[in-house]
Parts: C-alpha cells; structure tokens; sequence
C-alpha cells in the first residue's frame, strides 16, 4: 500500500541511531548467511513452530536445525525467528520502515531501553502468533512483529510528522505519519480477520502493535510527549 522512503523528524536526544543501524546489518548479515549457508530446513529451526513451542517445556531432542549440531530450547527461537526471513523482499521491506521509522524511537528511549524494547515486540509478537494458532506447524520467521512495534511506537509519538511514501509503489507523497501508519494498522486489522489471509502471519503483526503502543507509555524517556504534543511543525 505504502513504502516509506523518509520523515522529516530530527534527532533530539542521541547523536545517532546506533541501536537501529546495528539491527539492520545483523538482519542483513543473517539474511546473507541464509543464503549461502543454511538450508530451508535449517532456517525453519530458528522460526517460532506453535505445537512445538506449546508441545514440551524445553526441547533437548534434535529438531531439524539441532541436526546439524547446535543445540537450542524452542523457547530461544521467540528471540532467534525475528532475524531470520523468507526472501529478500520480506527483508527489505522489515529493514525499510525499520530505518525510517526506529531511529526516532530510539531517541526517545535512548540506545540500551529501544534494543529491549524491540525485542520484547518480538518475543510478545511470536507469543501472540503462537497463542492464536497453537496447533500449526508452520514455523514464523520475520522482523514484522518487532518492527510493528517499532511503528505503534512512532504512530503514538509521532503522528503529524510528515513522511515521504510511494503510494502503490509508484507514487511520490508527503502524508502524516498519523495517515500513513494509521492505515497501515487499519490493513492489518483487516487482514486479520478474512479467512484467507495467504502466509503472512498478520497475527504476530497485531501482537507487536499492542506490545509496542503498551511499552512506548513506559519505555520513552522521561518528558518525552506522546502524539507530538507542545510540538511545532513546519508544513
């Protein structure tokens, strides 16, 4: 529907957003390492499997990324599914709104809170997925429930700067982060309720929008306002 391509929405409290940059390339590098040296089984080990992450307490048996020799409790994959995705377009599109929207969520929480933060979007996202669909084995990879965490926080700290998107990929416009994000989540929820709703696994994407929309309230730095309140905007 829409690709962000930038916001206009300096930096205030941090020189750089170290936390946002690091995520990417770690994403990236673990994309590259997929390519060339995991197979399809292997990489479905680090996704979140419902049945199996409801179905033992801790896993110690081989699974099908534990046959090549590692060894890893099912509930590590809550964490290790979020840097692992389906093909470079799935990628690029989690690392893209990553880059333009995280930076300022991580400057208002400062480095060390936003790397909790986007990973408690992730684990709540996959536990949220998992809880909707326990009996699928199906495993869940992807960077969208963390980076849907990333977009509630924004969409509530940010709502009426102003974002340059491609709208139908095309389309050059400047739109409110309020506008754009807003629908981007009234898409989801949509999503979410047709009965076929194809691979995307939109229920870790509402998953993370609550966790994120729940921790921004707490997580931000003291005296940082919500919904760009006591804020001018240039037009």
């Amino acid at each position: 529907m829409f690709i962000p391509l930038r916001d206009e929405n300096s930096l205030k409290s941090i020189p750089f957003q170290y936390v946002t940059v690091s995520l990417i390339l770690v994403n990236v590098l673990v994309f590259l390492l997929e390519m060339n040296s995991l197979s399809e089984s292997a990489v479905a080990g680090f996704g979140v499997t419902p049945r199996e992450l409801f179905g033992t307490t801790v896993v110690l048996a081989p699974t099908s990324f534990t046959d090549s020799g590692y060894g890893f409790g099912e509930e590590t994959t809550l964490l290790t599914y979020m840097f692992f995705h389906a093909d470079i377009f799935h990628l690029v599109g989690n690392m893209l709104f990553l880059w333009v929207f995280g930076d300022n969520v991580e400057d208002a929480m400062g480095h060390a809170r936003f790397l909790l933060f986007y990973l408690a979007c992730g684990v709540i996202a996959g536990l949220f997925h998992a809880f909707m669909s326990p009996d699928s084995d199906l495993p869940l990879i992807g960077a969208s429930g963390a980076v849907a965490g990333v977009i509630a926080a924004y969409l509530m700290l940010h709502p009426r700067v102003r974002v340059w998107v491609l709208a139908f990929k095309i389309i050059p416009l400047k739109l409110t982060a309020g506008l754009m994000l807003g629908l981007w989540v009234a898409f989801q929820v949509v999503m979410v309720a047709l009965p076929e709703a194809g691979p995307v696994a939109w229920w870790a994407h509402i998953g993370g929008l609550i966790a994120g929309a729940v921790l921004i309230l707490f997580m931000r730095r003291p005296g940082v306002p919500l919904f760009d309140r006591g804020v001018t905007l240039v037009a």
